[in-house]
């Protein structure tokens, strides 16, 4: 039996506070590994900034370089489109098969708009959902026992400070493992150049 953590999200960039939810789960949800898979076009938000979708993926590969039970996937890239959840969790139980439990990872920012997730009573059956709180984001439990609130301590960076940041020519290298940050200078991503 493998319990797998699948993690979606832009991760534009990817940041510090996304590995310490990637740790924390595979600790206390003792899964044997992590995904990481960016999103090609979210369909609840716009992808700000400058970063394309393989710029995107090229730095979770970087943040996760020399980390076994830490993965990326680029199924949502490679598809193309919009990037709905439940296609991606229906892509990963047929490539894994039986005997794999998914445990579907998100912060709390997202638990009001899960109400309009493409397919969310579906994607309730086929994963436990894990929502970890996040800074300015309160763990409602609205979702009862259907939902692991996952109580962490917070880590208060997103990557949308991360951005303005780089914009303005503002210290956030320390908000992000060293490679992304290496990535972003060399690209001139999000104003760095």
């Amino acid at each position: 039996m493998m319990n797998i953590g699948l993690f979606g999200g832009t991760f534009n960039p990817i940041h510090l506070g996304h590995m310490a939810l990637a740790r924390e789960c595979l600790r206390s949800m003792e899964l044997s590994k992590v995904i990481f898979i960016p999103a090609f076009m979210p369909p609840h938000k716009e992808i700000q900034g400058n970063a394309s979708a393989r710029d995107r993926a090229e730095m979770v590969e970087l943040a996760i370089k020399g980390c076994d039970d830490l993965e990326l996937s680029t199924y949502e890239i490679d598809k193309k489109g919009t990037s709905y959840s439940i296609d991606t969790i229906k892509y990963f139980i047929a490539k894994y098969g039986k005997g794999t439990e998914f445990f579907f990872l998100t912060g709390s920012d997202s638990l009001k708009e899960l109400k309009d997730w493409k397919s969310i009573d579906e994607i309730m059956r086929l994963v436990k959902l894990v929502v970890a709180k996040r800074p300015g984001y309160a763990l409602d439990r609205i979702y009862g026992d259907r939902v692991i609130y996952l109580e962490m301590n917070e880590t208060d960076i997103s990557s949308s400070v991360i951005r303005e940041g780089v914009a303005g020519g503002l210290p956030v290298d320390h908000l992000m493992p060293s490679g992304v940050w290496e990535y972003i200078r060399r690209k001139g991503l999000y104003g760095e150049g």
